[in-house]
Formats: structure tokens, sequence, C-alpha cells
């Protein structure tokens, strides 16, 4: 049936006049929107000539009139005609055409000329037009990517890839080259695509160490750090940072080595060595301060909110300085609203709640999440794995366990498929605090001990001491108690928490060790551990878990065994 019409319309199209029949192709090079300013540029008609075949072409029913200002638009009356009339043009025919659209859109769009990327690239790239093509793909791309809109960003990107090799391989365009592949890497990081950052990189890499260019190199290797991360390859994360430390050292470009400061300390926060990431997070906030605080550098979020929502916040958390952390927090997210940049608002709130949260403010950090994934929404960004992670963990804590688990559930599955290893012992550790909660004792066992392998291979202490805290809980809920199983985990747990200075995490190893030597009738270790986490709790501000470890000290007092154990 399709064949039929579009045979119909080709010997339609073949029966008009010649000049009307150029026309109607001429129209259809520029696209199924045809403003009439730039089809008198490129059909070389007289101006009466061209407005009597328009007005023979929309009696036809070819074309119609769709708006008169601010100038003139004709549009194909159905897409079908606008795809036979163009088919019906010979290829060498269609690229002279595209060619010239570009330079009419050049000359028509005087100072306006942002806003004609995506047409000019179109055209550019069919009229062949290879040293355009790139310049407008690739500033298409960068439009896109401003607006959030990632994905588009990432054809555009493709695109002008794609040209490049037409063009003269000299230094020029080895550089494009390079600096192509870094834009398509920010565009996978905002959509979370890790796996498909390492070959962009790699090459990238390779082009920037033939030419010998060290900045490019030193922006290279910090992604790769960042890469190195996500994947969980610890080892290249150190030798790849380093790497990229020495060239912004040695170029002594200042956001270079906030960009590289940044992703360090991501690498030490997830190998559970909070203190130097938390140095090397306040060196990476030193360096986009002032102006700097509301540039990008290249980056599809503003630094100055990452380093301090995420690299900052995060292990000012894990340690237990909440007063410093939520302050921190707070300052990313006045930066970020002033900005109204999307991704880098998510990024803020995505770090105070999670502030409030590792504290024990649920019923402050809930929200805060929830404000950040209504933005993902908005802005069409795929939700950060972290987010939904904190999100479904935040609602467990409060009691929500049914609004939980699918949340967990969920990102567990989608951090795999996108290759974000470096979280995942978190993520399941979370999933398997949330089936603790809705007694589903085997699947919350078998999520910790996962998550416990998953951090021992990627040598995340954190990871792997926060893990064991949840091995020592589900052995603790069982029916009976694994009562020996619980104690060697929570005491596995709190020397590496110790060693590590997670104070948080001591205090709960303590309150756990306490809750099971009350219910195993063994009262004064069980006094000594709850008094202990009771005194850690009043001194990082942690009130959510006060009133259980203080009930469950009364009770040791008057019986030994605390009424209820969450």
């Amino acid at each position: 049936m399709l064949a039929t019409v579009q045979t119909i319309l080709a010997a339609r199209i073949d029966r008009l006049p010649p000049e009307e029949k150029r026309l109607l192709q001429t129209a259809a090079v520029i696209g199924t929107e045809v403003p009439l300013p730039l089809l008198q540029a490129i059909a070389e008609l007289p101006e009466d000539v061209l407005h009597r075949g328009l007005a023979h072409l929309q009696a036809a029913e070819f074309l119609y009139e769709t708006r008169l200002f601010p100038e003139p638009e004709y549009t194909f009356k159905h897409a079908l005609t606008h795809e036979v009339a163009y088919g019906s043009l010979l290829q060498e025919r269609r690229r002279v055409l595209h060619a010239r659209i570009v330079e009419a859109l050049e000359a028509l769009a005087g100072d306006r000329l942002v806003e004609q990327f995506e047409r000019l690239a179109h055209h550019a790239l069919r009229g062949e037009v290879w040293d355009r093509a790139v310049a407008y793909c690739r500033q298409a791309g960068t439009k896109a990517a401003e607006h959030s809109a990632y994905r588009e960003a990432v054809t555009y990107i493709e695109q002008a890839l794609q040209a490049l090799p037409h063009r003269p391989e000299r230094r020029e365009t080895l550089e494009q080259a390079i600096d192509l592949r870094l834009d398509l890497r920010q565009a996978f990081l905002a959509l979370g695509a890790q796996r498909l950052m390492f070959d962009p990189l790699r090459e990238a890499e390779v082009l920037a160490e033939t030419l010998g260019d060290q900045r490019r190199l030193g922006h290279v290797s910090a992604y790769l750090t960042q890469y190195f991360w996500g994947v969980g390859d610890q080892k290249r994360v150190l030798v790849s940072g380093q790497r990229a430390l020495v060239c912004a050292e040695t170029l002594g470009d200042v956001p270079l080595q906030g960009i590289v400061t940044l992703y360090l300390s991501q690498a030490c926060a997830a190998l559970g060595e909070y203190q130097q990431a938390i140095a090397y997070g306040k060196r990476s906030v030193a360096s986009f301060e002032g102006e700097r605080r509301r540039e990008h550098f290249g980056l599809p979020y503003l630094p100055a909110v990452f380093s301090r929502n995420t690299l900052l916040t995060l292990p000012l958390a894990r340690v237990g300085a909440f007063t410093e952390g939520i302050a921190v927090a707070e300052e990313g997210v006045q930066i970020a609203e002033a900005t109204d940049h999307p991704l880098s608002r998510i990024l803020a709130y995505n770090g105070m709640g999670y502030a409030y949260f590792y504290k024990g403010d649920v019923h402050q950090a809930i929200p805060i999440f929830e404000r950040s994934l209504a933005l993902c929404q908005a802005a069409n960004i795929p939700p950060l794995p972290n987010l939904i992670s904190s999100l479904g963990a935040a609602y467990a804590l409060a009691g929500r366990v049914t609004d939980a688990l699918p949340l967990l559930e969920q990102n567990v599955e989608d951090a795999n498929d996108m290759g974000r290893l470096a979280n995942q012992p978190i993520f399941m550790a979370n999933l398997s605090q949330g089936y603790l909660l809705a007694g589903r004792w085997e699947e919350a066992a078998q999520s910790a001990q996962r998550a416990l392998e998953l951090a021992r291979a990627h040598k995340a202490r954190g990871w792997e001491a926060h893990t064991l805290h949840v091995l020592g809980d589900v052995a603790r809920h069982r029916d009976p108690p694994a009562s020996e199983e619980a104690e060697a985990h929570y005491q596995q747990a709190l020397a590496l928490a110790d060693e590590l200075g997670m104070r948080p995490l001591v205090a709960h190893c303590h309150l756990g060790l306490g809750m099971l030597y009350a219910k195993l009738g063994r009262g004064e270790p069980a006094r000594t551990a709850l008094s202990t986490a009771i005194a850690l709790y009043r001194a990082m501000d942690m009130t959510f878990w006060l009133p259980q470890a203080e009930a469950a000290l009364a009770q040791v007092g008057r019986s030994g065994e605390p009424e209820t154990a969450q």
C-alpha cells in the first residue's frame, strides 16, 4: 500500500512543470519546514516566479503556509510528500543544495547563528562541507549538553567524529579528534554510561601522546582516573591520577589540578582512605573559588558543586563530621541554585541529602532526595545510582519498606547494566538492610555476602566495614540468632571502622554488640557497648538511634535483655 502511494506521489511530482518540480525538490532539501527567505536564497528564481510557483504548489496540496510572521514559512502537506520529493533528486544535486543551504543560513542568521547550529550541522553533513560539519556538529552538541539534552549531544558529537576523517590530517585535526572524544566522555558521564567512556578516552590518550600535548593528556588521564574508579580498578586509578596530577602541576593549570584532585578524592573515599579523600576534596574546592565557581571547565556539572557535595560532604559524613559536611553541602547547593544548572543541582541535593541521611535525620534527607529525583525526571536526566540507593535506604530507615525495596532492587540491576561497579558494595548492602527490615532473612544474607565479596574485590575497605556490620545485623536478627557469627562480624566491622576513623559506624557496631550481648544475658559487656554507643551518638548529634540505645541500656539494667532489637 505504501509503495503504491509513493508511486502515485512520484507520478504527480513528475507531472509538475519543470520549474515547480525543481522548486518542490529544493524545498524538500531544506526540510519539512521551509522558511521563505532561505528558499529564496537557494532557489535561484525571480521573486514573481517563486511566488507563483509556491501558489501552484499550495493549490496542488504539496505545500501549505504555516505562518506569516516574523517571516513566511511553508510546510509539506504530508511527511511522505517530503520524502518522495527529496528522494527524486540525484545524490549530487542534493549535496550541492545542502552545501548552498549552509552558506545561505550563515548569511541570513547574522548574530543569531547559535539558533541555527542544529540545522547547519544537518546540512553541512549532507552537503559534505566537512570543516563546517565538524564545527557545527560540535557546537550543536555543546548546545544540547547545556540544555541537559545529553543523548542529543552524543548524536551530534558522534556525527562530528564521523566527519572529521574527511579533513586533512594535520595537528589541528588531531586536536579536534581529542577534544571531541572528551566531549563524548562528558555526555556519557552525565548519562551514567560508564562502560561507553573507555574507548573514546583510550583513543584520545593515544592521540595526545602522539602530539606530545601535555594539557590534553592531563585531562584524558584525569578522566581515566574517574573511569577506573567507576569500574573498580583501583590500581589503575592511582597510576592514572598521579600522571594527571604531574601534568597539571607542571603546567601550573589550577582548574586541571582541581579536576584531578576531584577524582583522586573520589578514589580515596572508595578505598576507605577518608582523611586523604577529605584533603584532596578540600584542595579541589580551593581550585574552584571566585569566578571559577560558575565555570564548568568542560565537565557536565559545576566542579565547584561536585567537589563540595560529593567529594567533601560524603567522606566528612563517613567520619562523623556532620556539622562541617552539612555546611559544605549547603554552600554547594547555593552555588548550584545560583546558576540553575540541572545536573549540578541534582548533585548538590544528593550530597546534602546523604549528609542528613547518614546522620540519621531521615525526615530531612527524604524530601531532599525526592527533590533531586524530581529534577532528574524534569530534566530528562537518568537518576544517579547513588541517589536511588540513598533514597531507598532512607525510606527503609524511616519504616517505609514497601517504598524502599523496589528502588533498592532496581538500582542494583541498573548499576550492573551501566557498569557502575565502584559503589555496588554499598548498593548491595543497602538492599540487604531493606530485606532485613522486611523480614526476608535469606535474601538479606545473600545480598550482604555478595556486598562483602565485591567490597574486598575492589579493596573498598570502608564499604567492607559497612557490609560486615550489615552481616552482623542479619545474623543477630535470625530466629534463633546466629550469635557467634553476629559477634564475629560486629567485631571485624568495629576494628576496621575504628582503623579508618568511621565514627558513626563505630557507634553502630557498639549498638549492635550491646543489643546482642543483652539478648544473650551478658549484662556487663552489654552495658559497656551500649554506653559507648550512646556517648558517640550524643557527641555526633546522631539522635535517631539514641532512644533505641538508651531504652536498651535501661532494660539491661532491669532484666539484662531489651524488648526490641531493631
